[in-house]
Parts: structure tokens; sequence; C-alpha cells
């Protein structure tokens, strides 16, 4: 490992917070290491990740790449010349910034830098964090110095002697949310006195879940229980309207949450999708939880990792099509079951690595040579 000059990391990535937030926990792990390091993020025009990594400190560029509809759509006739121009881009950044080392956490902008880096003799690692791995990172693994994966059984899809098992790096304060119950029935406006159904869709919100929750607000209030609701961005006006409709206070609705350590520590269920950095989550704050996987997703790799936790009795899983009406009396049944919460929360810490953002770094600063 040379130790002349400052480190320079390239990561890539992005999309939603299942890619973000990782990708801003890999390079916080690795400042803390090498607080000299010089990072560039490199994420795709448009998305999230331009806005929520300068708020982290670090610099992005942006990539015009966008992904491929699954449907046929006018999108799908620009995708050949938008994958071009962020080849040809994300090939100057490369020649520009001189990296030691690529890593790619997934999504749109990870596949055409990380093909740009690798093209240029720059050692790449890439992050896989679902349970079924998608087109591009399997792809990316031909040239690959190192894969870190959060599941075993990946040489399914990779190199075995490239994989390395480290799990999902998660943000820091998420290990954070033991002993502050008080403090997130306080920030939440919450009463220690009911239960508490903590209802999350993800950064950008998830439409089934939602409507599960609209179809079924009375039976949620007939119940006497409190909800924190994360409804994401696109379902928030509508969500709170109704709320405010029924004039209660016992349901709280976020658009998004930036403490949800503080939401985990107050949650006595959760409902969730099972994106990879929620499952990561869930499994180190050990509560019960619901899944509902997306169907919207490449290769339903939801579906897989949902049912990685439900093969070992560690969460309960309700499909997209069902929930509307399963879905909120299943998380009321699984309230009054203490001894499956208890099943649940023991199998699913057994599953949890919090260390994951350190040992993915440590894989990174082995690259560099």
């Amino acid at each position: 490992m040379k130790k002349n000059k400052p480190y320079r990391i390239i990561i890539s990535g992005g999309g939603t917070g299942g890619h973000i937030f990782p990708a801003i926990a890999i390079a916080n792990a690795l400042k803390e290491m090498h607080p000299d390091a010089e990072f560039l993020f490199v994420g795709a025009e448009g998305k999230m990740e331009m806005e929520k990594v300068p708020q982290e400190g670090y610099k992005i560029i942006g990539l015009p790449v966008a992904g491929f509809q699954r449907k046929l759509t006018f999108k799908n006739l620009l995708f050949p010349f938008k994958l071009l121009s962020s080849l040809l881009k994300a090939r100057s950044i490369v020649k520009e910034f001189k990296p030691d080392v690529a890593v790619g956490v997934g999504g749109y902008a990870s596949g055409p830098l990380l093909y740009a880096a690798a093209s240029k003799g720059v050692p790449t690692l890439i992050q896989e964090q679902n349970s079924y791995a998608g087109v591009t990172n399997k792809i990316l693994s031909k040239k690959a110095k190192t894969i870190c994966v959060a599941y075993q059984g990946m040489e399914r899809f990779f190199p075995k002697e490239k994989i390395v098992y480290t799990g999902n790096p998660v943000r820091k304060d998420i290990l954070e949310f033991k002993n502050q119950k008080e403090k997130g029935l306080q920030f939440f406006g919450l009463t220690n006195t009911l239960s508490t159904i903590f209802i999350m869709g993800g950064s950008l919100g998830a439409r089934t879940i939602n409507k599960s929750v609209m179809a079924n607000i009375d039976m949620l209030l007939e119940a006497g229980v409190q909800v924190i609701w994360q409804t994401g961005k696109f379902y928030y006006e509508e969500c709170q309207e109704l709320v405010t409709q029924k004039n209660t206070d016992k349901i709280k609705v976020l658009e998004f949450i930036k403490d949800m350590n503080l939401a985990y520590a107050v949650a006595d269920v959760v409902i969730s999708r099972a994106g990879a950095l929620s499952i990561s989550e869930l499994c180190l704050v050990q509560k019960p939880i619901i899944l509902v996987p997306s169907p919207n997703v490449a290769e339903d790799h939801q579906t897989k990792n949902a049912m990685a936790l439900v093969e070992v009795n560690a969460a309960q899983m309700i499909k997209d099509e069902q929930a509307e009406r399963v879905l909120v009396p299943a998380v009321l049944k699984l309230l009054q079951n203490k001894e499956k919460q208890e099943i649940y929360c023991e199998n699913i810490v057994k599953l949890g690595k919090p260390n994951a953002a350190k040992e993915i770094a440590s894989e990174v600063l082995k690259l560099i040579v």
C-alpha cells in the first residue's frame, strides 16, 4: 500500500437511499482511517445523490445515464445515447481525477464509471447489496478485484475467489438507537402507553404500503395504536390530508426521516419494503418486521432479500398484491403475539453485520498499491 501521498478514491452509484447511504458510510469509514484521503462521488444527473452527497460534505459529479425501462417507452430510444455519453464523461472523470481505486455501490452511474476505471487499469471494488445480483454488477465483476457481498451463496453470480462477505454498511447513527426510546417518543410526539408501529417505504415511498394504510386507517385507529408513517415524497400530501381529515394525533405522517435511530428506538413492530439497506438496518436494530417486497425492481430481488429472512424465521413477508387486504390486520395480529415477536428478534439479530462499513473500507485500502 502506497503512503507517499493522500489516497484518491472514487465512489459511484445512487438513485435511491439504498445505494447512497451505504456509499456515504463507506466514505466515512475510509475517512476515519485516512483523514487526508480525497474523495469524488459520481452519480446520475437529477437523482437524489446529487443533493444528499454534498450535504455530507463530499463532492459529486453527475452522469447523464438513466435506467432502461422494462416497458416500451420513448425513454428507451434515448438510452444508448445517454449510456455512450456517460461512458465518455466517466473516462474523462477518471483521467482527470486519477483515482487509486474505484468503488461501485450499485445504481445507474456505477456501470459507466467502474467500466471506465477498470479500462484505465484502476483497481475496482463492487459492493453488491442484494441476495440476487443485478446484470450490471455481473458484467462489472469480470474485471473487479474484490466483490463485497451481504448474503451467503453469492458464488452463484460471481467468481468465488473475489467474494468477501462483509454485510451492507449502514449509517453510523443507526447503531445508536439503543437507550433512545424516551428521546424518540418526545421527538415524534408519542406516548409511552401505546404500542407503536413504524411504517417505512424507502426514501421515495412505497405506493402499495401507503395505499394499504390509507384503506385501513380506521382499523388502526380503532386498535388504539400509534403510528410513525414515513410516506416518501410522492405520497406525503395525500397521506397527510387523510390523517388531517381523521382529526387524530396518533398517526404521525412524515415525508422523510433523517433520524432513523429514533424511529427504530420507539418501534414495537416495523413494516418495510425489502430493499437491501432497510433489511441491513433492521437486522441490527432487532425489531419484529413485516416485509412487503416491491415487485417493480430488477430480477424481483426484493422478494429474494425477504425470503432470506423468512427462511430462517426472522421476519414475516406479505406479497405486494395481497397487502391492501391483509397488511394492517397482519401487523395488528403480530403486535398481540409477543412470542412470535421474540422469535423474530432472536433470529434477525444473528444476521446483522455492524462493522460492514469498516470491513469494506479495509478491502478498498488493500487494492491501493
